[in-house]
């Protein structure tokens, strides 16, 4: 395969400490955890108690990620604090009390990259932040566990078909590896593919990137989460 020769985009260091952000409206919940970030020697570049405060104090800086806590004293909405904190290019560790399902299915679906319940150690905590820092989905039993305790979450009612195409192409399979693996033309699997896409969005579940789409399959039980020994290390 032939690739375009581009100009270099510049990146962070390898040893460059972990930038994050803090959003909670409990002063002693923010000093706790920004003294726990720097022990761990990451880096917080602001805490606020409220979204909007933590992005006017970033002012244009971007963390690797941002701490949120679900339920803040503004009054202001789930999906709006989690929207509006990745307009600053962060990922989004949502940091709650972990009976609150409703306000957890709604953040996953905004897009957060996972969830750490407050009663977690802070150890736990820190390695979720890493975690989440390298980009990866956290799919911990507390994700899984709200996602199964909510009634209300509405699953995409796709075709056996559909799930098969959806577990490989989520699991990592270039669409090419997964319509050989499959028997099916590409343009078929790539029908399959956009036909799942739609029926995320009709439920209110839009999965525009693969990492979404990896979160769907997750969350609906098409590729499993993590076991509870793992999730306690925070992997």
């Amino acid at each position: 395969m032939s690739h375009a020769v581009t100009d270099p985009a510049p990146s962070t260091p390898a040893d460059a400490p972990v930038r994050v952000g803090i959003v909670d409206d409990h002063e002693s919940v923010r000093l706790g955890l920004q003294a726990a970030c720097e022990n761990a020697g990451y880096e917080v570049l602001f805490a606020a108690a409220t979204a909007q405060g933590l992005v006017d104090g970033l002012a244009g800086r971007t963390c690797d990620v941002i701490v949120l806590d679900l339920s803040l004293g503004d009054g202001s909405l789930v999906t709006d604090n989690v929207h509006l904190v990745q307009t600053t290019g962060s990922a989004v560790l949502v940091h709650s009390i972990a009976d609150r399902v409703a306000s957890v299915r709604e953040a996953l679906a905004a897009g957060a990259a996972g969830v750490i319940p407050k009663s977690s150690p802070t150890t736990t905590v820190m390695a979720a932040v890493a975690s989440v820092a390298r980009g990866d989905v956290l799919n911990n039993l507390e994700w899984a566990t709200a996602i199964d305790a909510d009634r209300d979450f509405a699953k995409a009612q796709l075709g056996r078909r559909e799930r098969d195409v959806l577990h490989l192409y989520a699991s990592g399979l270039p669409l090419k590896m997964v319509a050989m693996q499959l028997g099916i033309a590409h343009s078929t699997a790539r029908e399959y593919l956009d036909r799942i896409r739609v029926k995320y969005v009709e439920v209110g579940r839009p999965a525009p990137t693969k990492v979404d789409l990896l979160r769907r399959a997750v969350e609906d039980g098409i590729l499993p989460g993590l076991d509870a020994t793992e999730a306690d290390r925070g992997v």
